[in-house]
Parts: C-alpha cells; sequence; structure tokens
C-alpha cells in the first residue's frame, strides 16, 4: 500500500483567524500560537529548529540571528504579510530557505485607510471628535469660525511608490477631485497614467516642494529609509500634510515632529512609526497628528485573504511545486 506523505510541521507565530487556523491545521502539522503575545527571540529560535516551515507576521524579526540557528529541515518561511523587512533575506538565500508573503490582497483596504487620513487630517476629523468625547467641554452649537480645517478638492496630491497601492490610492484621490502627481523607481504606463490624469516626476524633490499633501506608499528598503529625510521634509510647503500607511521607516520621524511643533507642516497622518509599537511621544503630543496603531489593513477579509495566501504557498511547496508568491528564488 502507497504510504500517505508526512504532513509538514507548520509553526505560527501569531494568532490568525479561526477559518484560517483550522485549515491549516486540516492540511498541514501545525502549531498555533492561542494566546497571541509575540515570540521572543529565543522562541523564534526554538521555532526555526524544528519547524519545515515558519509562518511569521511582519512583526517578527527574522534577522540573521534567528536564521543561522535554522534546522536543515526548515525550507520555507511564508510570511503572513506583504512587507518582507522583517526577514533577512540574504541570509534566507544563502541557506536555500525559500520566502513567500501575500501580495495584492491588502491593497483596497490599505488604500481605503489611507483616503480616510488623506481626508481626517486637513478636516480635523480627530479633532472634532476628541472634543466631542471630551466631558469637559460643552458644545454649543455650530459656529461660522470654529474648527475650520482645509478642504482637500483642487489639491495636489504627491504620492511616493505607485505600485498597487499607491494606484489604488490615485484612483480614489482622483475622485475627490485631486491632482495626482506621483513618485516611483520607474515610471508606470502611459495607459495608467492617462486613466489618473496623473504627474510623474523623476525628481522627488521637485515634487515635494509642489504638492500639498503627500502620500507615503513604497516599502521599506534599505534605499527607502528615511527616503523623506530631513531635507526632503523641509522642502515641503508649510501648509502641506503628510499620510503614512507604508512604513515608519521611511520618514525621518524625529525631523517631522520638530517641524509640526514649528508649524513649518501643516499636520500628519500616520498608521505607521519608525521604532513600532514605541511611537515618538511629541507625534501623539501633537494637535496636528491623527495616529493610529498600525490598522491600515485591518479587516476581516484581508486578514483571511492573506491567510488563503499563506495556505496556498505552503500547500504548493509541500507538494513540490513553486510557491505562486515567491519573494525570490531559492532551491525546492
Amino acid at each position: 500500500m502507497p504510504t500517505t506523505p508526512k504532513k509538514p510541521l507548520v509553526i505560527v507565530t501569531r494568532k490568525l483567524p479561526d477559518v484560517v487556523e483550522t485549515r491549516m491545521c486540516e492540511l498541514f502539522e501545525t502549531r498555533l500560537n492561542d494566546d497571541d503575545k509575540p515570540m521572543s527571540q529565543a522562541q523564534l529560535i526554538a521555532a526555526v529548529k524544528t519547524a519545515d516551515v515558519l509562518v511569521p507576521t511582519v512583526t517578527d524579526k527574522i534577522d540573521r540571528a534567528v536564521l543561522t540557528q535554522a534546522g536543515p529541515q526548515l525550507r520555507l518561511i511564508a510570511n503572513f504579510g506583504t512587507g518582507v523587512d522583517n526577514v533577512d533575506l540574504d541570509t534566507a538565500r544563502n541557506r536555500g530557505i525559500l520566502v513567500t508573503n501575500t501580495p495584492g490582497v491588502l491593497t483596497e483596504d490599505t488604500a481605503d485607510m489611507t483616503m480616510a487620513l488623506i481626508l481626517a487630517v486637513p478636516r480635523r476629523v480627530a479633532e472634532g471628535a476628541a472634543y466631542m468625547r471630551d466631558p469637559t467641554n460643552k458644545w454649543t452649537g455650530w459656529s461660522p469660525t470654529w474648527m475650520l480645517g482645509h478642504r482637500i478638492y483642487g489639491k495636489r496630491l504627491g504620492i511616493v511608490g505607485m505600485g498597487r497601492i499607491g494606484q489604488a490610492v490615485a484612483r480614489r484621490a482622483k475622485a475627490f477631485g485631486l491632482q495626482i502627481h506621483y513618485h516611483n523607481r520607474r515610471r508606470v504606463s502611459s495607459a495608467v497614467e492617462q486613466e489618473l490624469e496623473a504627474t510623474y516626476w523623476e525628481s522627488l524633490d521637485q515634487m515635494l516642494t509642489r504638492v500639498d499633501i503627500v502620500s507615503v506608499n513604497c516599502p521599506h528598503t534599505p534605499a527607502t529609509y528615511h527616503l523623506l529625510s530631513a531635507r526632503r521634509l523641509k522642502l515641503l510647503k508649510p501648509s502641506a500634510y503628510v499620510v503614512n500607511t507604508a512604513r515608519g521607516e521611511v520618514i525621518d520621524e524625529n525631523e517631522l515632529a520638530r517641524l509640526l511643533e514649528a508649524g513649518a507642516i501643516a499636520g500628519a497622518g500616520l498608521d505607521v512609526f519608525e521604532h513600532e509599537p514605541a511611537v515618538n511621544p511629541r507625534l501623539l503630543a501633537s494637535d496636528r497628528v491623527v495616529a493610529l496603531p498600525h490598522m491600515s489593513s485591518a479587516t476581516i477579509e484581508g486578514r483571511i485573504d492573506m491567510g488563503e495566501k499563506v495556505i496556498i504557498n505552503i500547500k504548493a511547496f509541500a507538494d513540490g511545486h513553486a510557491p505562486p508568491d515567491r519573494v525570490h528564488p531559492a532551491m525546492l
């Protein structure tokens, strides 16, 4: 009689939606993290020593110190997330460990939240909501000069990173009457430019001096670390707003806080921070900042879609096929 193939041991570092975990347990030998506490480095090392497949999240640091302790059976890291800046890809490649991610499924959710921040910061939505909830305040009714913000219609939006999410943001912003400008490593197709009526800037510096709102939608890589540096942030108009739903490391956060305090930038909408989960207290103290707890992709539909992508990648790998969402090639 033919023997049943051995199920791969899959270790999941955080609590995932029940439907995702149930399906994983049906298909693989799966160890779950029921209490959802982030694993320590020692726990991650213990996991890679025994797992055939590791399923980390974007907040798990799978660096050289962890990967050099991995057992020879670890051949796949199926990242639960689109960004893979949490994984040392060079060390993984050198050890023949394949890395996959979950692209595409969070595009619309992240673009929705980006648009929400583009609206919330100039229109002072968070300030208004906080005022109404504060029991020490007594709202006396509508006033023609109170809680005035700025309209976004007709303003120039500068998108930094015109990939899937950047283009989805542009489509929403165009519907709100914003003029679309963008900077990207490579110019998008003429068809996309025409659809979005988008103006391309090869020079990020030149774009920053001209736009009213900056939306950061590029991944964090060595090339994009502090892409919005102190020098570049100073190029912005004092009336400009900064929105970031990508990665906190793309912006020089200390300089952003200083410019906000000085009134040299009008405001910021931030869903990500440079040293998460720590947040610069100067940003939290500012009425000019709408701060969110890294929730742009936080929809149940999106999380389930991510889990399904992870399962497909693991199943393809276990069946001897190339997973569809490979981040870089490695030996199967």
